[in-house]
């Protein structure tokens, strides 16, 4: 294990790149104490350094792809965390596995990660837009986006193309099929419970919006 040394000068690179509310770094926080949590109920062997790295630098690229400034933020995002380690002196034959991680974690690209690291990092990450930490993240980017909370007359598309065109939207689009991609079984008991917590917000916000209650 690496000193936490190491992992507060990560924190202080990481912390540069994250900008907006909806990615910020309370975020990547709670993504590693999440991963952290899967890991140690897995009760497999897990590389924590590498996890807690990825999990800190995955979303350092965000921002950049928000405002059309990189194309793919987990490939840039990658690149930017290999800099970021090798300056903070993070052990080189780790740093591959960690950029790994990032390179394969965001959603719309589905892809299907090989090593244990990576699958609790996609996990965690995922889990992070359920529940009600999730439902907050969603009106934050649509306050931050301009996007409507909802439209009655606009119904959510069948498959999420990475843009959702109101808030309530984006929960069909994306966020209630996130439990069924998950890998890891303590994660499934956690996004399970952040699903039926969400599917309830839901239910009571349309019929507040039809003024039923």
């Amino acid at each position: 294990m690496l000193s936490e040394e190491i992992f507060e000068r990560i924190r202080e690179e990481a912390r540069k790149h994250y900008k907006h509310q909806h990615h910020d770094f309370s975020h990547a926080e709670r993504v590693c104490k999440l991963a952290v949590r899967i890991a140690r109920e897995l009760h497999e062997p897990v590389d924590l350094d590498v996890l807690r790295a990825a999990a800190l630098l995955h979303d350092v690229a965000r921002a950049y792809e928000d405002e059309g400034l990189v194309e793919d933020h987990a490939r840039e995002g990658a690149r930017i965390a290999r800099e970021i380690l090798r300056k903070v002196g993070f052990p080189e034959e780790k740093i591959e596995k960690v950029a790994y991680c990032i390179e394969v974690h965001r959603f719309r690209e589905g892809a299907v990660p090989e090593t244990l690291e990576a699958k609790i990092l996609q996990d965690a990450d995922r889990l992070d837009m359920l529940g009600a930490v999730g439902i907050a993240r969603v009106f934050a980017r649509a306050g931050w986006s301009n996007t409507p909370l909802y439209d009655p007359g606009i119904p959510p598309k069948p498959h999420y193309d990475g843009k959702s065109a109101t808030a309530i939207n984006h929960f069909y689009e994306k966020l209630l099929r996130i439990k069924d991609t998950i890998h890891t079984e303590p994660a499934r008991r956690i996004a399970e419970e952040r699903h039926s917590f969400m599917v309830q917000f839901l239910e009571r916000f349309l019929k507040e919006w039809e003024g039923e209650l």
